[in-house]
């Protein structure tokens, strides 16, 4: 992605048809990068790193799959565009995965307010996940939601030590019922940092 590109417009977008046609290997392609953007967080949580390339390919499924055609493309570009970093952030999709009904809804149910314990760990510094406020993902009952959208606003001396390679990086939780942090791997770094202006 060009630094000055932070939006998906409409002349972004193949029509359906064309998309169809190079839908699976635009997918593939995209791959490589959407494995370096996930990292798994605990046993039961992923943070999926977004960028322009991720939002592109989710508007033209939705586009595909929903068929609402011309007058479809402006809910899906509000919905997704505030998904892209604008070069001194981070934005994260944190999803919690739990197959088994009965134990999904025994584990969300502990974690109301988990929304507002996400963080990056760079060095010694420790910059807090932000939700999008759109949305209350906490609901009366205290049940959390299995979704959350976080960005992490960085400061230029965060941005600086997350490109030095010898500082360390650490995506994490300290919710009293999800306390875990995982590291960021040299090639991840190396791909988040293409976010930054």
């Amino acid at each position: 992605m060009p630094p000055e590109t932070r939006e998906v417009t409409p002349a972004d977008l193949l029509p359906d048809a064309e998309f169809a046609k190079v839908r699976r290997e635009r997918r593939a392609a995209l791959l490589p990068m959407k494995r370096l953007r996930r990292i798994e967080l605990g046993p039961v949580c992923t943070v999926h790193f977004e960028c322009y390339e991720t939002m592109l390919f989710q508007i033209q499924e939705m586009l595909l799959i929903e068929k609402g055609g011309a007058a479809q493309v402006p809910d899906e570009l509000a919905a997704y565009n505030p998904l892209i970093p604008q070069g001194s952030e981070l934005v994260a999709t944190v999803l919690f995965e739990i197959d088994d009904p009965v134990r999904r809804a025994q584990t969300l149910a502990k974690l109301g307010g988990v929304e507002d314990c996400f963080f990056l760990q760079i060095g010694d510094d420790r910059v807090r996940g932000v939700p999008e406020g759109d949305v209350e993902r906490t609901r009366e009952d205290g049940k959390a939601s299995s979704v959350h959208f976080l960005r992490f606003p960085l400061q230029p001396g965060h941005v600086a030590r997350f490109r030095e390679p010898s500082v360390a990086i650490l995506v994490g939780c300290d919710h009293e019922h999800y306390s875990h942090l995982a590291g960021v791997s040299p090639a991840a770094r190396a791909e988040l940092s293409r976010d930054f202006a």
